[in-house]
């Protein structure tokens, strides 16, 4: 009988690092939304992989950052909540530019909990001289005894196989928690509408994307067919914004469905019927009720 290991691993760092690049990178699909804007990541989001005996459990955690309203209290929340129900944390930090307060913070956090954490320096494919990567090592080095230390590009996946082999050596003998074969926790409702927010995200103006949230109404297999219907409202706080989201002739809102139903297509591997409407909903985002009717505050 073959000896089985696993373990629970969060994903930390502050905004924009390539938290959830590293995760779809090693799903080798894309679960996690990802786009150039910081705390894109609002929710905590679990992918599994399975490498023979050994399951890794990730959860993809939001960028750790100094709240502003309710949302964003929320968000800090899963970090700290994921950092002390795990077995290890992967910290993933960028290999240019000065340590940020957040990483400071928490690598207190990793201190009170006394938690193994493994260091990924990504973005290495960003460096114009790879010998910067030394002081880099150094400068974290001197700040938490970690596991090991890995320079990656989560984009290119360069080294993220080094980076796995040091994440099983911190697994422990178990039961696997879950079949061999799953990938995310997450309900395919939810990974419709990030899918709908990502596209938001890469598409719209710097004010707008943080104030959208996206509510997936109906989504129904049609009999003797292979489509799948979606209806989809995008809730955003000015009636400015939902000007902006539909765009002149409804013309933004038709480029945001079309990219969110094509990845859509890829990832259900079905026809897809989406329909979008939009709808305004004042200050949301310091409403307890509304971020729970969202699904955002992490219950």
């Amino acid at each position: 009988m073959q000896n089985t290991t696993t373990a629970f691993i969060a994903i930390v760092g502050c905004p924009n690092v390539g938290k959830s690049s590293l995760l779809n990178n090693i799903l080798g699909t894309k679960i996690a939304i990802v786009s150039s804007k910081p705390q894109t990541t609002r929710t905590k989001i679990m992918g599994v992989l399975t490498r023979g005996a050994c399951q890794l459990v990730f959860t993809d955690t939001p960028g750790y950052h100094r709240p502003k309203n309710k949302l964003g209290e929320n968000m800090v929340k899963a970090v700290t909540d994921s950092i002390g129900g795990v077995d290890a944390c992967l910290f993933v930090v960028e290999a240019e530019g000065d340590i940020k307060p957040g990483e400071l913070e928490l690598i207190e956090k990793f201190k009170k909990l006394d938690i193994p954490v493994v260091l990924a320096i990504n973005k290495i494919d960003m460096l114009k001289d790879m010998s910067e990567i030394l002081a880099r090592i150094m400068q974290f080095n001197e700040l938490y005894d970690f596991e090991a230390i890995v320079p990656i590009s989560a984009v290119k996946g360069t080294a993220v196989e080094e980076l796995l082999d040091e994440l099983e050596n911190l697994a422990q003998p178990s039961v696997h928690f879950f079949p061999d074969d799953t990938l995310t926790d997450q309900p395919e409702r939810v990974i419709a509408g990030e899918i709908i927010r990502e596209k938001l995200l890469r598409l719209l103006d710097k004010e707008v994307p943080h104030g959208v949230a996206v509510s997936i109404e109906k989504m129904r297999e049609r009999e003797d067919s292979d489509i799948l219907d979606i209806e989809a409202t995008i809730y955003c706080e000015r009636e400015t914004h939902k000007g902006i989201i539909i765009g002149k002739n409804g013309a933004m809102l038709k480029k945001v469905s079309t990219y969110a139903r094509q990845d859509m297509e890829k990832f259900f591997d079905c026809h897809i019927n989406l329909q979008c409407w939009v709808k305004v909903k004042e200050g949301w985002r310091d409403r307890e009720g509304l971020i729970h009717n969202f699904g955002l505050d992490n219950e």
